[in-house]
């Protein structure tokens, strides 16, 4: 059934090449909860797996017990055709019962061993990690039909035991691949198969919100409007998506509430902090276990990295992207009164006006592919970044975003999420033309300034639009590349 899977026809590609590959393929897909990897598996390899098991999940209280993770992979080996019964008491004899099992049933043909949420398996002083070397070093390595398919919600647990292990695992993988969330593409893809009717206008604001994660965007109900279904999942009692932050973290990383405090210190500042700001600011130890924190939030897409323009030295900075993150940290995080119509009520108010100028930015961060298939660059190499304004910066030189190319081109970026064609008036234009001034002053003299609109619906002409080279619309951030 991939016909039913939504994009992802890279990895689909990828996964049905390994399958027809004459040898034992260890595959690890990761990305943040809800993104679709089981989805992708199942969907891929329907009626084709040999072999399924979930590791347990953590509950709010403490983490699963060896004992019962060892207990359910038990029951998936027998639900699978295993006959002793004895539940294995480490996960070398675990993994000895697995042998035995894809043994009893191989015909020669291709094994998949799929399993899912690996990194909830390991648990503290299990052994685990040692078992599965041994399992796949030891037993899949020499045979040339076995598939081990594994994934993870918990990034810096896939990243730092599997793909970057430097011990027994060390470059056993075959592949791994990163599942990250739909793009605007993707979403009105997604909500045309579950019959879901939206405007484009409403797909980019369910994007601002639920951050093109499937399941989130799964709960919408096509009876009602968008700004009645936030009310519901988010701002009624029992909402649907009232408990995901908290859960969302707990999935994902060891460490929940320290990751917390980080990304709730960069939502602080649109631009995003440096790594030296972040250090002093949340009271973390500087060093290598505060690099990988970076790192995880970064696979997870919770974060982006980016030299911001103008300032000296190539410092990087962290900004936070996630929408569902954002969203929840403005409007649902420490918020006391909730009421049916909360949200709806609020539409038109500056807070919300105000949130989705913000909101749209990132959307366009996140869509940086699709800008420059507008600007037809896309063959083009080029960086990204921003012009945080500084504090004592009073000529408002703020650029919300600057692709500088080789091609001797800077695009200007001005992004302005609006109900209707974006109208320049004299006021603008005097604002545009100096920051254009303030910015020729730091590039390149051979290099040409471009400013650039984008927009939901366009750009109105009038007497002073000329001073945009090109326009992004909404129906760009939209295509397919």
């Amino acid at each position: 059934m991939i016909g039913a899977v939504i994009g992802r026809k890279q990895e689909i590609e990828i996964l049905r090449k390994r399958y027809h590959s004459n040898k034992s393929e260890f595959i690890a897909i990761y990305g943040r909860r809800r993104v679709g990897k089981t989805y992708l598996v199942n969907q891929v390899f329907e009626n084709q797996i040999t072999f399924a098991h979930t590791g347990l999940a953590p509950t709010e209280q403490k983490n699963r017990t060896r004992k019962e993770q060892l207990k359910s992979f038990y029951l998936s080996l027998k639900l699978h055709g295993y006959k002793e019964r004895r539940v294995p008491t480490d996960w070398l004899e675990a993994f000895y019962m697995l042998e035995k099992l894809l043994t009893e049933s191989d015909t020669g043909k291709r094994q998949i061993v799929f399993i899912d949420e690996l990194p909830w398996m390991d648990t503290r002083k299990s052994g685990f990690i040692t078992a599965l070397e041994s399992f796949w070093n030891n037993w899949c390595y020499r045979k040339n039909n076995i598939m081990l398919i594994v994934c993870g919600s918990a990034t810096s647990w896939m990243m730092d035991k599997l793909i970057n292990n430097h011990e027994g695992l060390y470059n056993r993988l075959t592949y791994h691949m990163k599942l990250s969330p739909f793009t605007l593409n993707e979403c009105e893809k997604f909500y045309y198969s579950i019959d879901v009717s939206l405007s484009r206008y409403d797909i980019v604001q369910s994007y601002m919100i639920m951050g093109g994660i499937p399941y989130y965007m799964g709960y919408v109900d096509g009876s009602m409007s968008l700004a009645q279904n936030i009310d519901a999942l988010f701002f009624t009692k029992g909402g649907k998506l009232r408990s995901e932050y908290d859960n969302l973290f707990s999935s994902i990383f060891i460490n929940p509430e320290e990751m917390k405090r980080i990304v709730e210190f960069l939502y602080t500042r649109n631009s995003g902090f440096s790594r030296k700001e972040i250090i002093q600011k949340v009271g973390i130890k500087d060093g290598g276990e505060f690099s990988d924190r970076l790192e995880a939030l970064l696979e997870s897409d919770f974060v982006l990295e980016y030299i911001p323009f103008g300032i000296t030295g190539k410092v990087k900075y962290y900004k936070l992207v996630d929408p569902f993150i954002l969203f929840y940290l403005r409007f649902v995080k420490d918020q006391q009164m909730f009421g049916a119509n909360y949200w709806l009520s609020r539409q038109n108010s500056q807070s919300v006006i105000a949130w989705k100028g913000y909101s749209f930015e990132n959307v366009c961060f996140n869509h940086i592919e699709q800008i420059k298939a507008g600007l037809k660059i896309q063959g083009v190499i080029s960086r990204e970044s921003a012009w945080p304004k500084k504090s004592d910066d009073t000529e408002g030189t703020q650029i919300d975003l600057l692709i500088e190319r080789e091609d001797n081109v800077v695009n200007s970026c001005e992004i302005k999420f609006y109900g209707e064609e974006f109208t320049v008036n004299k006021q603008y234009y005097m604002t545009l033309l100096r920051r254009q001034s303030l910015l020729q002053e730091s590039i390149s003299k051979k290099s040409t300034i471009h400013n650039t609109l984008i927009t939901t619906f366009g750009l109105k002409r009038n007497e002073y639009s000329g001073i945009f080279v090109n326009v992004i619309t909404m129906e760009d951030l939209f295509k397919d590349v």
